[in-house]
């Protein structure tokens, strides 16, 4: 890290956030000062007038038609100066939103592919628009917000102080009354926000454990018993809510009847009056303090009604800086070009947390035209070995090379050139299925789409939606898990990549159509490198290497023959496999 990103990450992240538009909206807040400041002249001008007019002297138009002239003035100038600050600060806004998404996007692009499986897309979405959105207030609204709420103020109170300052004191009773109030409103506010969420959060796993756990409850017989958790995690929460909004409603209630027009109206005149009686100023002098008051409380009270969406700023700027610190993948300063396909793991070893090993000094060599299954127990490792290929994360120890580079020495779309894969989460994106299996060759004629397509069993399938190939997946192209998995095969088969990853890729498929995918694999494996996932023991009898995982270590390898009869490890699992499924039904890999 370089001291620029440290001192970056010391400042807080609305203040990194906003740097790019900072100079801009300094200009806005200006902008909004004046016009703040003008904004209170159109009142001060039918105050004087009013003096102008009551005042026992003979009256002097020219003087009336002045006043008047400048309080037009002064309106058409707080309307300049209120369009440009507005127009700044929502350009800014747009500039900043555009510049946000495109680091965010441009992060996502570097960061380890495995990062994105420990996270949802809803997670990742939420980040990207809504947070980003949710700046929106911040930066359109608040800075601006907050100038008007000083500078109108400190200008009609300095105007007030200049006609009687017993009578500033007045007019400024009740903003110091509704500052004081709010205040206490929000006395301890951000723990009490945390134990809001903890309850909330409580609530919402209550009823997602309800509802999906609901066909096995039932089935139990614990039906009441998992209603009864949720009844109760919601009053827990709707208790603790009561308790403090209740807590909160005679101050929240007293604080906008304070800052009310009406309010401020009405404790002037009152005050006013006093002091009028006692002789402590002239009768002439109260027109002013009651045409200014009521609009003192106002920016307060536009503040105070802001004040949620300025907390959900601040919470969303925690969020997007986050995502902006994720480590990216380490890219190669010089890149080199692989000698051949042949895949050397050389003492692997990698940690999630760097404190457990999900591997441990893995040797292992795959070679062009061959098939290498990983096969093992749940938790083994092999979908981490398998991951670590397509680099969706560096080893913490050892090295992998292909043709001889190391994965750090390959440029990425170098990298992703040689290896494709295929796993069992399978993700299509909102595009044709034509663009969906030309993912990696966007220009590649439609008749090896089509030939990609029939090779993995989906031809037929892709031809019976509304529009065949140009169907869109997730509107009118609805595919089953199965179907969207051999999508994905033929999109790696048309990426014609010289290594492939497959995570039990036929693990969607139905059995009639299971072979035919397994054939099709094999003639695609013919001169290639090929690492398989296998849960299904029987898909890989053929493999010319079976590699057996047991926590984190390759503990045996063989063909298929010799590890049986070895007896050891996977022999017990093929026994298991043989007891669950019946008599296997070869199928060379």
């Amino acid at each position: 890290m370089n001291d620029a990103d440290a001192k970056a990450r010391e400042t807080s992240p609305i203040a990194r956030l906003i740097a790019p538009v900072r100079r801009v909206l300094m200009v806005a807040c200006l902008l909004q000062a004046l016009s703040a400041a003008v904004g209170v002249a159109p009142f001060i001008a039918v105050a004087e007038l009013g003096r102008l007019l009551l005042a026992e002297a003979p009256l002097d138009t020219d003087r009336a038609w002045l006043i008047a002239g400048l309080g037009a003035g002064a309106l058409l100038l707080r309307f300049v100066f209120l369009m440009a600050a507005s127009g700044l600060t929502h350009l800014a806004d747009v500039n900043l939103q555009l510049y946000l998404r495109r680091r965010l996007a441009e992060r996502l692009g570097r960061v380890p592919l495995g990062w994105f499986t420990e996270r949802s897309a809803g997670s990742v979405k939420k980040a990207l628009q809504d947070d980003v959105t949710a700046l929106h207030h911040l930066v359109g609204h608040a800075y601006t917000n907050m100038v008007a709420a000083i500078v109108t103020p400190v200008v009609a109170l300095g105007y007030l102080i200049w006609v009687d300052w017993r009578l500033a004191l007045v007019a400024a009773g009740p903003v110091v009354l509704g500052i004081a109030l709010y205040a206490l409103q929000y006395r301890g506010y951000g723990e009490k926000m945390a134990a809001y969420n903890e309850a909330l959060g409580g609530v919402n796993a209550a009823s997602v454990e309800f509802v999906q756990g609901i066909a096995v409850v039932k089935t139990f017989g614990q039906a009441r018993k998992a209603y009864g958790r949720f009844v109760e995690r919601t009053r827990a929460f709707i208790s603790y809510f009561w308790d403090w909004v209740r807590g909160l409603l005679g101050l929240s209630a007293a604080t906008d009847i304070v800052l009310s027009p009406l309010f401020c109206l009405t404790f002037v005149l009152a005050a006013g009056l006093l002091l009028v009686t006692a002789g402590a100023t002239a009768p002439v002098d109260l027109l002013p303090a009651a045409i200014l008051a009521p609009g003192l409380a106002a920016p307060f009270l536009a503040l105070a009604f802001a004040q949620n969406d300025m907390m959900l700023a601040k919470q969303a700027a925690v969020r997007i800086t986050d995502l902006l610190d994720t480590p990216a993948l380490p890219e190669p300063t010089k890149t080199r070009s692989p000698q051949g396909f042949r895949v050397v793991f050389d003492r692997v070893s990698f940690s999630y947390d760097r404190e457990v090993q999900a591997l441990k000094d893995i040797d292992l060599v795959l070679s062009p035209g061959t098939v290498t299954a990983l096969v093992g127990p749940s938790g083994s490792g092999k979908s981490t070995l398998a991951r670590l290929l397509p680099r969706f994360w560096d080893p913490t120890a050892g090295s992998i090379t292909i043709g001889g580079v190391p994965l750090t020495d390959m440029a990425p779309d170098s990298l992703y050139r040689s290896v494709s894969f295929v796993f069992q989460d399978v993700q299509l994106l909102r595009a044709t299925i034509r663009e969906n299996i030309a993912l990696a060759r966007p220009d590649a004629p439609f008749e090896e789409i089509e030939q990609a397509a029939r090779a993995a069993q989906i031809h037929q399938r892709i031809l019976e939606l509304p529009r065949g190939y140009d169907s869109v997946a997730g509107e009118d192209a609805r595919l089953s898990g199965g179907e969207a998995q051999r999508v994905s095969i033929a999109r790696a088969i048309l990426a014609d990549a010289p290594i492939l990853v497959l995570d039990e890729a036929t693990a969607f498929a139905d059995p009639e159509s299971e072979a035919a995918i397994q054939e099709a694999l094999s003639r695609l494996a013919a001169g290639r490198t090929l690492l398989v996932i296998a849960h299904r023991l029987h898909t890989i009898t053929g493999a010319d290497q079976i590699c057996v995982l047991d926590r984190g270590r390759i503990v045996e390898r063989g063909r298929h023959a010799e590890l049986l009869e070895k007896g050891g490890l996977y022999a017990r699992l093929w026994d298991a496999s043989e007891a669950t499924l019946g008599p296997p039904s070869r199928v060379s890999a």
